[in-house]
C-alpha cells in the first residue's frame, strides 16, 4: 500500500502515520486484531483492538478503490474515451461512489431502452428536448413518426426521447451526487399495507402505514421495511 494512503489513514483516524504502517505490515504478516492490539504494543504505540480493526477496514477500502481505480483508467484508455481531465477525476476520487459515477457514461453498455430509442432515431427528438426551445413538443414529435422502426406515434417518439434523456441525466456525476444529497436529507420513507395481505404480514404490522424521515430511519427498520416487500 502506498505511503499516501498511510498518511490519510493516519488522518482519518488521529493516529500516526508510522503506527498505521507497522499495524499494516502486521497484518500483512497474518498477525490477527487481537493478538496485535494485545501483544504488539511496543511496536504500534499501545493501539487497540478498535483502533487496529479501523486501521486494517479503511486499509483494505483503500486497496479495492486503487483496484478499482487501475480498471477504469485501463478500460477508459482502452475505449479511448481517457482525457486529461478525467484521469485527474479518478485519480482524485477518494470513494467508490464518485468513481463509478465518473466511469459510469463510459461503461460499455448492455442494450437499454435509451440505446433502442437511438436505434429508432430519436435522439435529435431528445436534444430539442434538453435545449429547452420554444416548439411545440407534439408536433416536433410527430416528425418521428415512422412505423418501419416502431415509432407509430408521437407518443411513442416522446417515450423513446424520454428514456434517452433519463439515461443522460442518470450518467452525470454532479446530478447523481445532489440527487444523493436531496434523498438523504430530504427523502422519506412510506409504506402501505397490500389489501388482503393482513394475515399474512402479521409479523410487520409496525409497518402497514408508516412513514420516516431517510435521515432519522435507523437501519433496522429500513431492513425490516426491505424484507416486508
Amino acid at each position: 500500500m502506498s505511503h499516501s494512503n498511510y498518511k490519510k489513514i493516519a488522518s482519518e483516524l488521529s493516529v500516526q502515520e508510522k503506527q498505521v504502517e507497522v499495524t499494516v505490515k502486521l497484518l500483512d504478516e497474518g498477525g490477527t486484531v487481537p493478538f496485535i492490539s494485545r501483544y504488539r504494543k511496543e511496536m504500534t504505540g499501545s493501539l487497540d483492538e478498535v483502533q487496529v480493526a479501523a486501521i486494517r477496514d479503511r486499509m483494505q477500502q483503500l486497496i479495492d478503490l486503487d483496484k478499482r481505480r487501475e480498471a477504469i483508467l485501463k478500460s477508459m484508455t482502452e475505449l479511448n474515451v481517457l482525457t486529461a481531465e478525467l484521469e485527474r477525476q479518478i485519480k482524485n476520487a477518494e470513494t467508490m461512489v464518485v468513481l463509478e459515477d465518473i466511469y459510469l457514461p463510459y461503461k460499455p453498455k448492455r442494450k437499454t431502452k435509451a440505446s433502442a430509442a437511438r436505434e429508432r432515431g430519436l435522439q435529435p427528438l431528445a436534444d430539442k428536448i434538453l435545449e429547452q426551445l420554444n416548439i411545440d413538443v407534439e408536433l416536433e414529435a410527430s416528425k418521428y413518426i415512422d412505423e418501419e422502426k416502431g415509432v407509430a406515434t408521437s407518443a411513442d417518439a416522446l417515450a423513446g426521447a424520454r428514456d434517452i434523456l433519463a439515461e443522460f441525466m442518470a450518467e452525470k456525476a454532479e446530478l447523481r451526487s445532489k440527487m444523493r444529497e436531496l434523498f438523504l436529507t430530504r427523502g422519506s420513507f412510506h409504506s402501505k399495507l397490500i389489501k388482503g395481505k393482513e394475515e399474512a404480514g402479521q409479523k410487520y404490522k409496525d409497518y402497514f402505514d408508516w412513514t420516516e424521515a431517510v435521515k432519522s430511519a435507523p437501519s433496522h427498520r429500513v431492513l425490516a421495511l426491505r424484507r416486508a416487500e
